[in-house]
């Protein structure tokens, strides 16, 4: 990428709202809804789970952001991946990207399908998935700055709703109101490990996708003003996210047993929903859809950005790099693409209304580490790392593989890592035969460099020093 094309992409933002847009682009769905599939699987123990995985994801976005700090690009990761083990990397690890954001809109769109429900039981899944889809293409074509503008307004919305959930839960702990089931902290080892050792480790997964969207802070780290700011706007999002995680979720253990917890409701509205609260779970419900269309939106975003920059390194089609020539410049060829993948996540809504959410969350999030596990290999090459650094690095890399491979034994994320699996083999195997097509074209390259260096006259010392 030119050095221009760097130029560009910093538009002036601050550290503290690339924070702010962190923390947009990362609470949604897969918190508060994939939260109750991982309590069902680990229990309370699943608290532990988040720590983890909070940890981890500080290990990988501490490592992108220096990388970000040293050498800003707009295709982020993907950009790094092809620096440190060539084309195949860049290729294959914006592709994986493209395709978790793929699923995840799928599961955003269906977690969205489920909260609308809570009002319109009647009317199908996918009439709202299509609303849905709508709007969200609808803020990405008003161009960046809208979208980082309704990300910030959105972020404040979604901590105040958890906000909201913790002294609401923290009066109904202290006994100022009443409701199904008295509140009491989790201390029993079955409360504790409901499923085993398999169960808290294939909740794993749900964890860490509650963390998913640092790589969208990786992307638009690019435009801050001082890019060298983006560790500390990371570790503040970060920290700030583990604390009300953390705080919220001992609540909801507290107020709501993990067997009465359903996979297409909120663990949230569940505990809300049990004291009879006037207005507060209809509240609630729509600050849920506000957190879903939010983190929707951000992976619209973030799948046409990518594509852009796979394009301008030729790794995807050169039309998708084209844009407008108007103030906005859009990358509507790209827009189109994107409008393709979310018809398709449509269209599961419709054909698989009640597995889907569980296994497509599933499989975004393993191809979503996949990609994390990428970033960490590649920071070994391109950065210089103390000692402590590289055992964090490695750290990370056995946190990630840990919850990837927890999901196979447990027959509600085993569907999920088998979808992951075939993605991943799909762009294994174009990335395989695509690479004899680089290498003959980067022979042919040195080829005729050769050549017509061989027919230039050759000048003598005289002529040269003339």
């Amino acid at each position: 990428m030119s050095g221009n094309m760097k130029r560009n992409t910093s538009r002036g933002m601050k550290w503290w709202q690339l924070s702010l847009l962190g923390v947009a682009c990362t609470i949604g769905t897969g918190y508060f809804l994939g939260s109750g599939i991982g309590i069902q699987m680990g229990g309370a123990s699943v608290i532990f789970m988040f720590i983890l995985a909070a940890f981890g994801t500080y290990i990988v976005f501490d490592v992108l952001a220096r990388m970000t700090g040293t050498d800003p690009e707009q295709g982020s990761f993907q950009a790094y991946a092809a620096k440190a083990f060539g084309r195949w990397a860049g290729f294959s690890s914006g592709w994986v990207y493209w395709c978790s954001e793929l699923l995840i809109m799928g599961s955003q769109l269906t977690a969205l399908s489920f909260f609308t429900r809570f009002w319109f039981p009647g009317i199908p899944m996918w009439v709202f998935a299509t609303a849905y889809a709508l709007l969200g293409l609808g803020v990405i074509l008003l161009g960046t700055h809208v979208f980082e503008r309704a990300e910030h307004v959105f972020a404040i919305i979604k901590v105040s709703a958890i906000v909201m959930f913790v002294i609401i839960a923290g009066t109904a702990v202290f006994g100022f109101i009443s409701g199904t089931f008295p509140p009491k902290f989790p201390t029993s080892s079955e409360a504790f490990l409901p499923k085993g050792l398999l169960g808290i480790w294939s909740s794993f997964i749900y964890a860490f996708y509650a963390f998913g969207g640092i790589e969208i802070m990786g992307i638009m780290a690019a435009r801050l003003k001082r890019p060298e700011d983006a560790p500390k706007a990371g570790n503040m999002m970060i920290l700030l996210l583990t604390i009300i995680y953390i705080a919220s979720l001992a609540l909801v253990l507290a107020l709501v047993p993990p067997h009465a917890l359903q996979g297409k409701e909120s663990p949230f509205q569940t505990a809300l929903n049990s004291y009879k609260l006037p207005f507060v779970p209809h509240v609630f419900n729509a600050i849920l859809i506000i957190a879903g269309f939010s983190t929707m939106v951000a992976s619209l975003f973030a799948v046409t950005t990518i594509l852009v920059a796979l394009a301008e390194s030729h790794n995807a089609p050169a039309i998708f790099a084209k844009r407008t020539t108007g103030k906005r410049k859009m990358p509507l060829p790209a827009v189109g693409f994107t409008i393709g993948g979310i018809t398709a996540a449509v269209l599961m809504a419709l054909l698989l209304p009640e597995e889907l959410y569980t296994y497509i969350t599933t499989a975004a999030g393993i191809m979503l580490l996949m990609n994390w596990l990428f970033i960490l290999l590649s920071s070994g090459r391109l950065l210089r790392l103390s000692a402590w650094g590289k055992t964090k690095r490695y750290t990370g890399m056995l946190l990630i593989l840990t919850a990837i491979t927890g999901t196979v034994f447990h027959s509600t994320s085993r569907p999920g890592f088998w979808i992951s699996l075939l993605f991943l083999a799909i762009i294994g195997l174009v990335t395989f035969g695509l690479s004899f097509k680089w290498k003959k074209n980067a022979h042919g390259t040195i080829a005729s460099y050769s050549a017509d260096n061989r027919s230039k006259p050759k000048r003598n010392n005289r002529e040269g020093a003339t």
